[in-house]
């Protein structure tokens, strides 16, 4: 994935979580979100995706994001 579609990607993210509200999952979900990407064949040495280029640590964080890979969902806030 090329920086400028990693960054295009990334920003996408960012945008609908900040429209949401910000909603971050819980300490527990969050802990087995980055477990999952630790074990991903996808998962690059600065903790990046190699699919959707974003940096894990902050997308495994919020509600609004899901894995490319489908390895973990978005998680509906009320």
């Amino acid at each position: 994935m090329k920086i400028f579609e990693q960054v295009a990607q990334f920003t996408k993210e960012l945008t609908i979580y900040i429209k949401k509200g910000m909603p971050n999952v819980s300490p527990a979900e969050y802990e087995e979100r980055l477990k999952t990407c630790e074990g991903c064949e996808f998962i690059t040495p600065a903790f990046s995706c190699g699919k959707c280029g974003c940096n894990m640590t902050a997308k495994a964080k919020w509600a609004t994001s899901d894995c490319p890979e489908k390895k973990w969902q978005k998680i509906e806030k009320k």
